[in-house]
């Protein structure tokens, strides 16, 4: 974790340290350059504003009523709809749906055959044979001279 402070510290100095190299040389070759020529200066005016007239023309505003109109006594009312007061009695019958016919007889069905297992179990062979890579080396007698 230290190590990974240490990186991002030393990535900020390098980084800001080339900025401000960057800005030293901008700043320096900007202050070699010939200087601008200088904007000519306008001349004062010696003598003051003219006058203001002594009338301004005046603009005309649209005129306000002072009444306001009054409000009619009695609005026209809207007309409701009539709300029925009994509500219609339910039929005594209801139409009965007609339900299918389920069938009384099935047709015959037959009993699949199912394959014969042995009754016997085969025994196990008494020797099994010899696999080389699963078998020990064989052992070998060294003669001493």
């Amino acid at each position: 974790m230290a190590s990974y402070k240490l990186f991002l510290i030393a990535c900020l100095v390098s980084l800001s340290s080339s900025i401000m190299i960057n800005t030293c040389s901008a700043s320096r070759h900007l202050l070699q350059k010939q200087p601008l020529p200088q904007i000519p200066n306008l001349p004062i005016p010696t003598t003051g504003l003219p006058p203001l007239p002594s009338t301004l023309p005046q603009q005309t505003l649209p005129t306000i009523p002072t009444s306001i109109p009054p409000l009619p006594s009695t609005f026209p009312k809207p007309t409701l709809p009539t709300i029925p007061t009994s509500i219609p009695p339910l039929p005594s019958t209801l139409p009965q749906p007609t339900l299918p016919t389920i069938p009384t007889s099935t047709a015959p069905f037959s009993m699949p055959t199912l394959p014969t297992f042995p009754t016997t179990i085969p025994s196990l062979p008494t020797s099994f044979p010899s696999i080389p890579f699963f078998s020990p080396p064989p052992t070998t007698t060294t003669s001493s001279p």
